[in-house]
């Protein structure tokens, strides 16, 4: 099985969420964190066929990051 860990943040200042993983390599945005999570799940299985890596037993866990503040 192939499991790749997303990555979730959210951005204040512009009010979206992101996903990302560097592995994949995938990085996405979207307002709504439900909408995003679909959105990733579309798209994953098109974007390991274009870099070439297996998509037959793609897990996907998904981890938010801790939210930074800089003042």
């Amino acid at each position: 099985m192939n499991e790749y860990i997303i990555i979730l943040s959210y951005d204040d200042e512009v009010q979206k969420w992101y996903a990302q993983n560097d592995e994949i390599p995938i990085l996405l945005e979207d307002f709504s964190l439900d909408k995003l999570i679909f959105r990733v799940k579309l798209a994953i299985p098109e974007i390991l066929e274009l870099n070439n890596k297996p998509y037959t037993d793609v897990q996907l866990a998904f981890k938010m990051e801790p939210q930074v503040v800089v003042v």
